[in-house]
């Protein structure tokens, strides 16, 4: 099966896996899904990442962070560049997710990064996602 926007699957899954408390997903790889991930755990939204398996057979288990008494981590995802509509960002034109508190992932001349990342750097590029 084909798949048009790997970016959009693992947010809804990772979405879907949240909501219902789950704590372990695994989903098909790909770099660019292994990047996404990579983020997210770098910047504390997800508790670990792990890729198995090789060449089509990997896959990405992802363990999700909850707080002490089952508070989300992740409170929301939303895909903003999609394949229909391409949403670029200049370098001073940066999103700002929630006032500072969210992270938008970019898509940069020097790979997958979040707007802090980007601004330090002084680069845009396309962004991909908001996550709160």
């Amino acid at each position: 099966m084909v798949m048009t926007d790997p970016v959009a699957d693992l947010l809804t899954r990772l979405r879907n896996a949240n909501m219902s408390f789950k704590e372990e997903i695994t989903i098909p790889s790909s770099s660019l899904k292994e990047r996404v991930a990579e983020i997210l755990a770098r910047e504390g939204y997800l508790a670990d990442i792990a890729v198995d398996g090789e060449g089509k057979d990997r896959n990405i288990t992802v363990r999700l962070k909850y707080g002490p008494n089952r508070e989300r981590t992740i409170t929301g995802l939303k895909r903003i560049s999609k394949p229909g509509r391409r949403v670029y960002a200049g370098r001073g034109e940066l999103p700002r997710v929630r006032g500072g508190l969210g992270i938008a992932i970019l898509s940069t001349s020097r790979g997958l990064m979040t707007d802090r990342q980007a601004k330090k750097q002084g680069i845009g590029g396309e962004v991909l996602a908001y996550v709160w």
